[in-house]
């Protein structure tokens, strides 16, 4: 029963150890915010390349049927 109760609070400071600080976490968040950021912004760019690189299609043509009679 000695062992348990010497026990029991060692196993409570080892699990409270592992658990990472604020700081640490917030500073893990935010490289991975930026890492993301940063691949957005990649793919901005080439798709924004890619659309410059197209050219423009032409403006839709007028239709090619009359417009309908009045019926007169």
């Amino acid at each position: 029963m000695r062992a348990v109760v010497l026990l029991v609070p060692l196993l409570l400071l080892a699990a409270c150890k592992d658990e990472p600080r604020f700081d640490e976490r917030y500073d893990k968040a935010a490289k991975e915010i930026e890492a993301r950021a940063k691949a957005m912004d990649a793919d901005i760019a080439e798709s924004e390349k890619a659309d410059a690189a197209t050219p423009d299609l032409p403006d839709p043509a007028a239709p090619s049927n009359a417009p309908g009679s009045s019926g007169e």
